[in-house]
């Protein structure tokens, strides 16, 4: 016949089993659990990994963009309306780097941040010139979310597929032809008095 410590032994080592299968917090309060446990299988590591460096890219991108509406603020320079064109640039890049953390989340992965390097570029000769710096920086980054997409295709993993379609590629596709049209034009106004007109006429919202 059991006793009440036979039964109490039983009960303590079944609550402990359902602590650790379901994820709850252990005896000291911390949540300590298995990870594959609250992760969605079908996210890879390879793809979690991927959208850590799609986060930093975006974020470097939105300090590239920072360095070029500063530039074109400088007294020296005065073209605000250029500035401001880069300033939203740079709003808009980390929106896209705060919209991937969140994602990160949703699926069970965890945001790991890395260092940021600074711009390669923070002087530039003309718009044309830092127009021309934004179309190769769009391309990149467009080039780095095409590899996300085709590893998420790898490993069956549909979700991160319509997630980026759905949030960036075809944002990517829109921001590149804009550059690619902005470099074309300032191609055409040359510099001095032509990049003050495109800069009032043209970046003026």
């Amino acid at each position: 016949m059991e006793t009440d410590e036979d039964i109490t032994r039983m009960l303590h080592t079944k609550t402990l089993s359902l602590e650790s299968d379901d994820c709850k917090e252990d005896m000291a309060g911390s949540e300590k659990c298995n990870s594959a446990n609250i992760r969605n299988r079908n996210y890879a590591k390879e793809c979690e990994a991927a959208i850590n460096r799609q986060i930093n890219m975006e974020l470097e991108a939105s300090y590239a963009y920072l360095a070029f509406a500063t530039y074109f603020d400088q007294d020296n320079v005065s073209l605000p309306h250029t500035a401001e064109f880069f300033r939203k640039q740079s709003h808009e890049e980390r929106e896209h780097a705060e919209k991937l953390a969140k994602y990160q989340n949703q699926r069970g992965g965890r945001v790991v941040y890395q260092d940021l390097h600074k711009p390669a570029k923070t002087t530039f000769e003309s718009i044309q010139d830092a127009m021309e710096t934004a179309l190769g920086l769009e391309k990149a980054v467009n080039e780095s979310l095409l590899k996300i997409h085709a590893l998420a295709a790898q490993h069956e993993d549909p979700a991160t597929q319509d997630f980026l379609e759905a949030e960036f590629l075809k944002e990517q596709v829109e921001s590149i032809s804009k550059f690619a049209h902005y470099v074309t034009q300032t191609k055409r106004t040359g510099n001095g008095l032509g990049e003050y007109l495109f800069d009032k006429m043209t970046l003026d919202d």
